[in-house]
């Protein structure tokens, strides 16, 4: 008995949750296509539809991430007000089951999407960056770079005159300018430079300088040179400043670092990486909060669902933007300004859940 029911309330749960986030970001689409139709036609060399498409197509997965929250109240609150209205609780009541245990399929299949909302959302970053070089908002992916400065994340400052990433070599003159603990400043200049997946890169016919705090100079020519420390990839050195959306958990981490020791405010960066994590987890702890929900009015029909689910993921989507705010001016630390929205949620699912009549 136990097993049927429990695959009843699971399939029913499931079905729902993937209808709706899979027809969700259609609304996105729409309503962001519609604010940027005209610009994507009035432009010099007009998109295709094809183009269009395809960069929508591109930005899915970023509208379903967003879209799964919803879709886990929408399928909890349904699934629930459902049984509710059928009096299908009451009778698995009567037979000895508990409310606790009747969702606890909610609970597990909850959990499972909020895993596919993770997964999802490791694919975003790169489905963002191509669907803005389909959209013609950046330039398409280059094989080379010239004339630029990279700084890594040990503080070394690398100039460079032309970078080829196919077959991984800079040249026309490349500088790399560092300082050690001691205060001793490095110079290691180089015509060229090449790239191995196995040493990393070889510096070729230069020189290194030393320059020590007291000002004592010493400079030694060198045919080879391998930096240890240097082990930053072609691709990366590629990488151009990309909007917050295109970038990864760690490389929101790593941008934030960079921006912090060049004298910047990190904290919207950091604001931002955390949401990587809490905007997923949110699909779990919205459907805790709305199971209980759907028991508090038990003659409201689709209505009252849609309602419930969307008033209170208007209400979770302002509250992440408030504490993001927050966040960024110092208040709260970024970790907490984009997990309180998710805390509150959690406390009062619980306060529900302990609530309801077993």
């Amino acid at each position: 008995m136990n097993r049927t029911l429990d695959r009843m309330v699971g399939t029913t749960f499931t079905g729902i949750f993937v209808l709706t986030v899979l027809a969700l970001p259609v609304v996105w689409i729409i309503g962001d296509l519609s604010e940027r139709f005209n610009t994507y036609l009035d432009r010099e060399e007009p998109l295709t539809m094809a183009e269009i498409g395809l960069g929508y197509l591109f930005q899915y997965p970023h509208f379903a991430v967003y879209s799964a929250p919803l879709a886990g109240m929408i399928a909890a609150v349904f699934t629930v007000q459902s049984m509710t209205t059928h009096r299908e609780i009451m009778a698995a009541k009567s037979g000895g089951i508990s409310f606790h245990r009747l969702i606890v399929p909610v609970w597990l299949m909850g959990a499972v999407m909020t895993a596919g909302a993770f997964f999802l959302d490791t694919v975003v970053p790169s489905a963002n960056r191509r669907a803005a070089e389909v959209l013609g908002e950046r330039e398409a992916r280059r094989e080379w770079r010239s004339n630029f400065v990279h700084q890594t994340e040990n503080d070394e400052v690398l100039t460079v005159g032309q970078l080829y990433v196919s077959t991984g070599a800079m040249s026309d003159g490349v500088l790399m300018e560092s300082r050690d603990a001691g205060g001793t400043l490095r110079h290691v200049w180089s015509a060229q430079a090449d790239w191995s997946a196995e040493t990393g890169w070889t510096f070729l016919e230069g020189y290194f300088r030393l320059v020590r705090p007291g000002g004592e100079e010493a400079a030694y020519a060198f045919d080879r040179y391998r930096p240890l420390r240097f082990a930053v990839t072609p691709e990366e050195l590629l990488e151009e400043p990309r909007e917050d959306e295109e970038m990864s958990y760690q490389e929101l981490g790593r941008h934030a670092a960079v921006v912090e020791r060049s004298g910047g405010d990190p904290r919207g960066l950091l604001v931002k990486q955390h949401q990587k994590l809490s905007i997923p987890a949110a699909t779990l702890i919205i459907v805790i909060f709305g199971a209980p929900l759907a028991t508090t009015v038990k003659k409201g029909g689709a209505a009252f669902g849609v309602g419930a689910s969307l008033g209170s993921t208007l209400l979770y989507m302002i509250l992440m933007r408030f504490f993001g705010a927050v966040g960024v001016t110092g208040v709260l630390s970024p970790f907490w300004a984009a997990w309180a929205p998710n805390v509150l949620f959690l406390a009062t699912g619980v306060i529900l859940q302990a609530r309801v009549r077993t």
